[in-house]
């Protein structure tokens, strides 16, 4: 059987411009290297190839020809996943298309009761490793599709959906596939080469916007330590990369796991290997010692979700009251000289202009690196979207396109979806102004920090005070606005159906 697993072209540029980072896909890498030996198996992350996807997928189907083709999307990357597979059906009628991923997931009945299913033959739901596998051994005669869990099938043109398997022993997977069986290559942090690692999947937390215990219900699973070193000696001396970005949902959950890991990446003597992680605020405040070892293993920059300054927010949020702990851990992680992204959402029940410009003004005082800025966005099946639709919140409750956290979905009791969408711009470039590197990331950066200070900040800011003295704040706001429209419009796949409501 020869496979090809696809990820989606659309981006979120919520730090910095779409082009300056582009990841790997590693969900679709893990699938892809757990997938049976005697099949051939390939590798696409149109995030490589934005501008030219039709042209792209065309060639390389009609020199594979595939057998199968998995995709895999977010909730605001399903429009164009269905546009895909609408293409790639045209290409290959015969071809099998299976998609997986969060959205699947989450909505695989009203998936298979909308028109877009004719498109689809089968869904994955949760993990993909063994049921993928799976997938392609049935498709070759050595296996049921019956059998399979967390498969979705057709009969007689009807989706069948197969029983949820329980959470694989991670144990038993094995490391993704970073060769060149990745037909897509550039990977980028800035003006680095970046690869992705994950040591554990899951998270215990209780927080209402998060869609992960869908996918893995509410629970933390490690990988062992072995499995992981492995992992990282591919990337450190195989793919000869170094810098690394832990894709765990909270890398820090349990602190005495995280100082072991630490340890064994110190023995191992990797040199200039950095690491980029995701971490609770809580956490990184009360395990100085902890924050300490990560720093001297090589973890340089360190994504904290603050959320908010707002107590009353965090309460709806399910995060507890951690405005201390976030001032305290962004303090902790710049003591060891590791630079700070902090995670903001607006558009809370109780948000007004006021409340938008305090979390602003708490975010600059604590002094975190750069802001990672989004509107609460009421992912389906969420605990937040339940509570918005209860007093009816939502402006937005199907149109999918617009959940990657830059659209005002929702309303406050005080603001409109617009007005909302305003401030949440507005308030950033009036509080938080021009981004000036701090000094860890001019030590991590000082080429791109330094064109940034010496020829791309001065630059846009004569552009910006003409188009203000032409069109005032408003006029930019939309120039803006227009830029985001069109950000994920892929003009080479516009011919076919729009299917992003359910």
């Amino acid at each position: 059987m020869k496979v090809i697993l696809i990820s989606m072209p659309d981006v979120v540029p919520v730090v910095i411009h779409e082009a300056a980072v582009h990841m790997p896909n590693h969900g679709i890498a893990c699938i892809g290297g757990n997938i049976d030996d005697d099949h051939e198996v390939y590798l696409i992350d149109l995030i490589r190839k934005r501008r030219s996807v039709r042209k792209y997928l065309t060639k390389t189907v009609k020199r594979i020809k595939p057998d199968l083709i998995g995709l895999s999307a977010m909730a605001w990357q399903y429009d164009t996943c269905i546009r895909i597979a609408q293409l790639l059906k045209e290409l290959q009628p015969q071809v099998k298309i299976v998609i997986g991923g969060y959205h699947a997931t989450l909505m695989h009945e009203e998936i298979a009761a909308a028109p877009e299913s004719k498109w689809i033959d089968f869904m994955i739901r949760g993990e993909g490793e063994e049921s993928c596998r799976r997938l392609v051994n049935a498709l070759a005669g050595r296996d049921q599709l019956a059998a399979i869990p967390s498969l979705s099938y057709k009969q007689n043109g009807t989706f069948v959906h197969n029983e949820r398997s329980e959470n694989l022993d991670l144990s038993r997977l094995r490391l993704p596939i970073r060769d060149k069986r990745r037909l897509t290559w550039g990977y980028h942090m800035i003006n680095s080469k970046i690869e992705i690692l994950e040591t554990s999947r899951g998270c215990t937390r209780a927080c209402t916007f998060c869609s992960m215990k869908h996918m893995y219900g509410r629970t933390f699973r490690p990988y062992p330590l072995e499995r992981v070193l492995a992992d990282l000696d591919d990337i450190y001396y195989r793919c000869k990369v170094r810098w690394v970005f832990v894709s765990d949902d909270n890398f820090v959950l349990y602190p005495d796991r995280v100082m072991e890991i630490c340890d064994a990446i110190i023995a191992r003597n990797y040199r200039g290997l950095n690491f980029c992680v995701q971490a609770d605020c809580i956490t990184m405040a009360k395990n100085e010692k902890m924050v300490e070892k990560m720093a001297a293993a090589g973890f340089r920059s360190v994504f904290l979700g603050i959320e908010s300054g707002s107590a009353k927010n965090l309460a709806v949020a399910g995060k507890g009251d951690i405005v201390d702990a976030s001032r305290q851990a962004v303090e902790n992680c710049h003591k060891f000289e590791m630079m700070v992204i902090g995670g903001l959402v607006f558009g809370f029940p109780d948000d007004d202009a006021d409340s938008i410009r305090d979390t602003y003004d708490f975010f600059k005082r604590i002094g975190a690196d750069a802001a990672y800025c989004q509107i609460l966005t009421p992912y389906p099946k969420t605990g937040m979207r339940e509570q918005l639709l209860s007093e009816d919140l939502i402006t937005n409750k199907n149109d999918y396109k617009k959940y990657n956290g830059m659209w005002a979905n929702v309303r406050t009791r005080h603001l409109d979806s617009e007005a909302l969408q305003y401030q949440f711009w507005y308030q950033r470039q009036v509080v938080l102004g021009w981004w000036s590197p701090s000094a860890p990331m001019t030590k991590q950066g000082r080429l791109w920090t330094s064109i940034w200070r010496f020829i791309f900040k001065p630059f846009l800011k004569l552009r910006f005070r003409r188009i203000m003295r032409q069109h005032g704040w408003q006029g930019r706001y939309q120039m803006e606005v227009r830029r985001w429209e069109q950000m994920n419009t892929f003009q080479d796949l516009a011919g076919y159906e729009d299917h992003a409501v359910l």
